[in-house]
């Protein structure tokens, strides 16, 4: 006796399986083109991930779907060229949907033979834009990360230096002042002045590397940014000098913040020093400030919170690309030697960092460059 075929009815015709195989397939566009990308089928999967009905893309060649400058470069024919000659093309991409938006494409296309001669292609496309979204905010969280430990540890590295260094300071600075009360004029007491005034300067750049290595202790009080800009503007204004166009555009409504007002003007004072050397045949710098809900970069997974963000943005030379990473490190700077101690923008970093905050450089080069202190906005 002749077993009963179990295959439900209309499953013995091939063509029929894989005309039901294709068109039950959501996740990916699954289509044929022939020879010269022309689109010749269509299934429920190219419209959902698409966007467009078979009857508005059959008859039509498949390069629509690519960016314009793609098109333009003839991207689309290179790659039916590559999966003709190599038996098959793979590949990411962004691609363009029926509205016009943009996914990130993963692309198979494979060239159908018969008998030796190309009949056209087959290509699958899957939207993978959501699993390239993750990987981006991965890596940036990872780089993050890494930025933070780099820093840690150069801070913890500078912490000591500068503890070591402050400890000689003192002794040389005790010998100079008993110096001094023995020797009061002539060419000696001109030298232990030299000296003395050194020393001071030592001193500032021993409080700038405490401040970036976070050793230095902060006097936190209530401020506004809109009052304390409106007090230090002349200061900053004479900082820029006369070729430079300073202006500032901070709400008086902005939340609240406890800081070290001291050490605040100096971050602010040496930004604008920073802008204007890096215009030095005029321009403008401007100072703005505004209440954001942010997180941390160095800690992607906690909670949104708000923060009171200054910003002074100048249209100069810009910093380059390679150098960005580092600008926060204590003695890196992009000024000529003699120009520059490399200490500002690290005493903006650590006091920044060390008021629970976090700092943000955005620049171009030829264009300007922007660096945003953000402060954790005091709780009401």
């Amino acid at each position: 006796m002749t077993p009963r075929s179990t295959t439900p009815h209309g499953l013995n015709d091939e063509s029929r399986q894989f005309s039901l195989l294709v068109n039950s397939v959501t996740d990916y566009a699954i289509y044929m083109l022939d020879p010269e990308g022309v689109i010749r089928t269509w299934n429920p999967g190219g419209q959902r991930i698409k966007g467009y009905l078979a009857e508005e893309v059959i008859g039509t060649n498949f390069a629509r779907f690519y960016l314009p400058e793609e098109v333009e470069a003839g991207l689309p024919q290179r790659n039916l060229q590559t999966a003709a000659t190599e038996g098959r093309y793979v590949d990411e991409g962004w691609r363009l949907r029926q509205d016009g938006t943009r996914f990130r494409a993963s692309v198979v296309i494979d060239p159908i033979y018969e008998n030796g001669e190309l009949l056209g292609f087959a290509k699958i496309t899957r939207d993978i834009t959501e699993r390239h979204t993750a990987q981006e905010q991965l890596e940036e969280a990872q780089q993050s990360l890494l930025q933070a430990q780099k820093m840690e540890a150069i801070g913890k590295f500078t912490l000591g230096l500068a503890h070591d260094f402050n400890n000689l300071l003192t002794i040389i600075a005790n010998c100079l002042d008993l110096l001094s009360l023995r020797v009061k004029d002539g060419a000696l007491a001109t030298l232990v002045d030299t000296a003395q005034r050194a020393i001071e300067r030592g001193a500032l750049l021993t409080r700038q590397l405490l401040t970036f290595g976070r050793g230095q202790a902060l006097a936190p009080e209530e401020l506004t940014l809109a009052g304390l800009l409106e007090d230090i503007q002349p200061l900053l204004q004479r900082a820029a000098g006369g070729n430079i166009r300073l202006s500032a555009a901070v709400p008086a409504s902005l939340p609240a913040l406890e800081l070290d007002r001291s050490q605040l003007e100096a971050a602010i004072l040496n930004l604008v020093c920073n802008s204007r050397d890096a215009l030095p045949h005029g321009g403008n710098i401007e100072i703005t400030a505004s209440a954001q809900q942010l997180r941390d970069p160095s800690r992607p997974d906690s909670a949104l919170q708000t923060y009171v963000c200054v910003a002074v943005t100048d249209n100069g030379e810009g910093i380059s690309l390679a150098d960005q990473a580092r600008v926060f490190e204590p003695f890196f700077t992009t000024k000529p030697v003699g120009r520059g101690s490399g200490l500002g923008l690290s005493q903006v970093f650590g006091f920044t960092s060390h008021s629970k905050g976090f700092t943000q450089l955005a620049s171009t080069p030829g264009q300007g460059t922007q660096v945003t202190l953000c402060f954790p906005a005091q709780e009401v």
